[in-house]
Protein backbone atom coordinates (compact mmCIF):
# COMPACT_ATOMS: atom_id res chain seq x y z
CA UNK A 1 0.00 0.00 0.00
CA UNK A 2 1.56 3.63 -0.85
CA UNK A 3 -0.25 6.63 0.37
CA UNK A 4 -0.03 9.66 -1.10
CA UNK A 5 -0.28 12.99 0.84
CA UNK A 6 -0.86 15.87 -0.55
CA UNK A 7 -3.79 18.88 -0.38
CA UNK A 8 -4.28 19.39 -3.96
CA UNK A 9 -6.97 17.02 -4.76
CA UNK A 10 -5.95 16.70 -8.54
CA UNK A 11 -2.33 15.95 -7.98
CA UNK A 12 -3.27 13.67 -5.19
CA UNK A 13 -5.88 11.53 -7.25
CA UNK A 14 -3.79 11.23 -10.24
CA UNK A 15 -1.19 9.98 -8.08
CA UNK A 16 -3.28 7.49 -6.73
CA UNK A 17 -4.70 6.59 -10.07
CA UNK A 18 -1.58 5.75 -11.58
CA UNK A 19 -0.09 3.86 -8.89
CA UNK A 20 -3.48 1.91 -9.31
CA UNK A 21 -2.36 1.53 -12.90
CA UNK A 22 0.56 0.07 -11.90
CA UNK A 23 -0.03 -2.49 -9.93
CA UNK A 24 0.42 -0.96 -6.72
CA UNK A 25 -2.59 -0.51 -3.74
CA UNK A 26 -2.69 3.28 -3.28
CA UNK A 27 -4.61 5.87 -0.89
CA UNK A 28 -4.76 9.10 -0.83
CA UNK A 29 -4.89 11.68 2.22
CA UNK A 30 -5.49 15.68 2.12
CA UNK A 31 -2.74 16.57 4.89
CA UNK A 32 -0.20 15.24 7.25
CA UNK A 33 -2.72 15.15 10.30
CA UNK A 34 -5.33 12.47 9.03
CA UNK A 35 -2.22 10.62 7.58
CA UNK A 36 -0.11 10.54 11.26
CA UNK A 37 -3.91 9.32 12.53
CA UNK A 38 -4.53 6.51 10.03
CA UNK A 39 -0.78 5.34 10.85
CA UNK A 40 -2.47 4.08 14.51
CA UNK A 41 -4.33 1.41 11.94
CA UNK A 42 -2.39 0.83 9.52
CA UNK A 43 1.47 0.97 7.87
CA UNK A 44 1.75 1.79 4.40
CA UNK A 45 4.45 0.56 2.32
CA UNK A 46 6.19 3.85 1.43
CA UNK A 47 4.10 7.45 1.76
CA UNK A 48 4.87 10.03 -1.03
CA UNK A 49 4.94 13.33 1.28
CA UNK A 50 4.37 16.64 0.18
CA UNK A 51 6.09 19.40 1.70
CA UNK A 52 3.54 22.51 1.25
CA UNK A 53 0.46 21.25 3.49
CA UNK A 54 -1.48 23.50 5.85
CA UNK A 55 -2.01 22.73 9.58
CA UNK A 56 1.53 20.41 9.54
CA UNK A 57 3.87 20.83 6.46
CA UNK A 58 5.97 17.88 5.10
CA UNK A 59 9.10 18.43 6.65
CA UNK A 60 6.89 18.39 9.92
CA UNK A 61 4.99 15.33 9.05
CA UNK A 62 8.40 13.61 8.21
CA UNK A 63 10.00 14.53 11.66
CA UNK A 64 7.33 12.77 13.44
CA UNK A 65 7.21 9.65 11.66
CA UNK A 66 11.42 9.47 12.35
CA UNK A 67 10.68 9.90 15.85
CA UNK A 68 8.46 7.46 16.37
CA UNK A 69 9.67 3.98 16.91
CA UNK A 70 6.78 2.00 15.42
CA UNK A 71 7.08 4.44 12.17
CA UNK A 72 10.82 5.50 11.55
CA UNK A 73 11.28 2.94 9.00
CA UNK A 74 8.92 3.63 6.75
CA UNK A 75 9.90 4.68 3.12
CA UNK A 76 9.28 8.69 2.49
CA UNK A 77 9.72 10.24 -1.05
CA UNK A 78 8.75 14.09 -0.83
CA UNK A 79 7.47 16.11 -3.25
CA UNK A 80 8.00 20.05 -3.79
CA UNK A 81 6.23 22.39 -6.26
CA UNK A 82 9.58 24.38 -5.21
CA UNK A 83 12.33 22.13 -6.26
CA UNK A 84 14.82 24.50 -3.99
CA UNK A 85 18.16 23.97 -3.09
CA UNK A 86 17.26 23.85 0.83
CA UNK A 87 13.49 21.78 0.47
CA UNK A 88 15.72 18.94 -0.94
CA UNK A 89 18.55 19.61 1.73
CA UNK A 90 15.66 19.59 4.17
CA UNK A 91 13.79 16.60 2.69
CA UNK A 92 17.01 14.54 2.84
CA UNK A 93 18.79 15.84 5.95
CA UNK A 94 15.45 14.93 7.71
CA UNK A 95 15.44 11.41 6.42
CA UNK A 96 13.78 11.48 3.36
CA UNK A 97 14.73 8.63 1.22
CA UNK A 98 14.02 10.18 -2.48
CA UNK A 99 12.31 13.61 -3.26
CA UNK A 100 10.48 14.62 -6.66
CA UNK A 101 10.31 17.99 -7.63
CA UNK A 102 6.85 19.18 -9.31
CA UNK A 103 5.83 18.71 -11.96
CA UNK A 104 6.66 15.91 -11.95
CA UNK A 105 6.05 13.10 -14.88
CA UNK A 106 4.05 10.15 -13.26
CA UNK A 107 6.26 7.27 -14.97
CA UNK A 108 9.05 9.03 -13.08
CA UNK A 109 7.13 9.26 -9.75
CA UNK A 110 6.25 5.37 -10.42
CA UNK A 111 9.68 4.73 -11.45
CA UNK A 112 11.18 6.21 -8.08
CA UNK A 113 8.52 4.32 -6.04
CA UNK A 114 9.78 0.97 -7.52
CA UNK A 115 13.17 2.15 -6.83
CA UNK A 116 13.09 3.15 -3.49
CA UNK A 117 11.07 -0.15 -2.75
CA UNK A 118 13.94 -2.39 -4.02
CA UNK A 119 16.38 -0.93 -1.83
CA UNK A 120 14.34 -1.08 1.25
CA UNK A 121 13.40 -4.53 0.54
CA UNK A 122 17.15 -5.35 0.00
CA UNK A 123 18.38 -4.54 3.20
CA UNK A 124 15.44 -5.89 5.48
CA UNK A 125 16.24 -9.49 3.36
CA UNK A 126 19.78 -9.14 3.96
CA UNK A 127 20.16 -7.24 7.65
CA UNK A 128 22.15 -4.58 5.33
CA UNK A 129 23.79 -3.65 2.33
CA UNK A 130 26.82 -5.68 1.51
CA UNK A 131 29.81 -4.99 -1.36
CA UNK A 132 32.66 -6.59 -0.64
CA UNK A 133 34.60 -5.76 2.57
CA UNK A 134 31.87 -2.92 3.46
CA UNK A 135 28.19 -3.30 5.38
CA UNK A 136 26.45 -0.61 5.64
CA UNK A 137 22.85 -1.26 8.13
CA UNK A 138 20.98 1.80 7.17
CA UNK A 139 18.34 1.40 10.27
CA UNK A 140 20.85 1.55 12.93
CA UNK A 141 23.08 4.02 10.91
CA UNK A 142 26.31 1.30 11.30
CA UNK A 143 28.89 0.91 8.85
CA UNK A 144 31.13 -2.39 9.48
CA UNK A 145 34.57 -2.23 7.02
CA UNK A 146 36.80 -5.26 7.52
CA UNK A 147 34.70 -6.27 10.28
CA UNK A 148 35.03 -3.54 12.18
CA UNK A 149 32.69 -0.46 12.95
CA UNK A 150 33.33 2.87 11.55
CA UNK A 151 32.01 6.18 12.30
CA UNK A 152 30.92 8.40 9.68
CA UNK A 153 29.30 11.66 9.19
CA UNK A 154 25.71 12.14 7.62
CA UNK A 155 26.74 13.26 4.29
CA UNK A 156 30.17 10.26 3.97
CA UNK A 157 27.07 7.93 5.42
CA UNK A 158 24.80 8.52 2.66
CA UNK A 159 27.82 8.73 0.08
CA UNK A 160 28.41 5.30 0.81
CA UNK A 161 24.98 4.28 0.87
CA UNK A 162 24.78 5.55 -2.72
CA UNK A 163 27.49 3.74 -3.64
CA UNK A 164 26.56 0.39 -2.06
CA UNK A 165 23.13 0.65 -3.61
CA UNK A 166 25.13 0.78 -7.32
CA UNK A 167 28.28 -0.87 -7.27
CA UNK A 168 30.67 -0.40 -10.12
CA UNK A 169 28.71 2.48 -11.41
CA UNK A 170 30.61 5.81 -12.09
CA UNK A 171 29.05 8.79 -10.64
CA UNK A 172 30.55 12.37 -11.38
CA UNK A 173 31.21 14.76 -9.33
CA UNK A 174 28.32 16.89 -10.27
CA UNK A 175 26.25 14.20 -9.70
CA UNK A 176 27.15 13.18 -6.76
CA UNK A 177 26.55 16.64 -5.70
CA UNK A 178 23.32 16.58 -6.51
CA UNK A 179 22.34 13.23 -4.83
CA UNK A 180 23.68 13.89 -1.46
CA UNK A 181 23.66 17.70 -1.02
CA UNK A 182 20.72 17.26 -3.12
CA UNK A 183 20.66 20.27 -5.61
CA UNK A 184 22.01 21.23 -9.16
CA UNK A 185 25.62 22.18 -8.16
CA UNK A 186 27.84 24.20 -10.61
CA UNK A 187 31.63 25.32 -10.26
CA UNK A 188 33.56 24.00 -7.53
CA UNK A 189 33.79 19.95 -6.99
CA UNK A 190 36.22 19.84 -4.19
CA UNK A 191 33.89 19.49 -1.80
CA UNK A 192 33.01 15.90 -2.83
CA UNK A 193 36.26 14.99 -3.36
CA UNK A 194 37.36 16.09 0.05
CA UNK A 195 34.40 13.62 1.63
CA UNK A 196 35.90 10.74 -0.44
CA UNK A 197 39.15 11.46 0.94
CA UNK A 198 38.06 11.25 4.62
CA UNK A 199 35.27 8.21 3.57
CA UNK A 200 38.53 6.60 2.26
CA UNK A 201 40.93 6.96 5.19
CA UNK A 202 37.70 6.23 7.63
CA UNK A 203 37.45 2.77 5.73
CA UNK A 204 41.10 1.72 6.35
CA UNK A 205 41.64 -1.05 3.61
CA UNK A 206 37.97 -0.83 2.89
CA UNK A 207 38.54 2.49 1.60
CA UNK A 208 40.47 1.17 -1.46
CA UNK A 209 37.57 -0.37 -3.29
CA UNK A 210 36.32 2.94 -3.65
CA UNK A 211 38.51 3.94 -7.40
CA UNK A 212 38.85 7.21 -8.79
CA UNK A 213 37.89 7.27 -12.39
CA UNK A 214 40.35 9.93 -14.10
CA UNK A 215 38.59 12.53 -15.75
CA UNK A 216 34.67 11.06 -14.48
CA UNK A 217 34.47 10.65 -11.37
CA UNK A 218 34.24 7.52 -8.76
CA UNK A 219 32.85 4.36 -8.11
CA UNK A 220 32.90 1.42 -5.36
CA UNK A 221 34.32 -1.29 -7.15
CA UNK A 222 31.98 -5.20 -6.08
CA UNK A 223 35.50 -6.92 -6.40
CA UNK A 224 38.23 -6.80 -3.46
Amino acid sequence: MIWCVDDDNTIRDIEVYTLEQTGFEARGFADGVSMLEALKTEIPELIILDIMMPEMDGLQVLAKLRSETAYKDIPVIMATAKGTEMDKIGGLNSGADDYLVKPFGVMEMVARVKAVLRRTAKEEATGGITVGNITLKETEHKVIANGEKVELTHKEFEMLKLFLQNPNMVFSRDKLMSEIWGMDYIGETRTVDMHIKTLRHKLGKAGGQIKTVIGVGYRLESEV
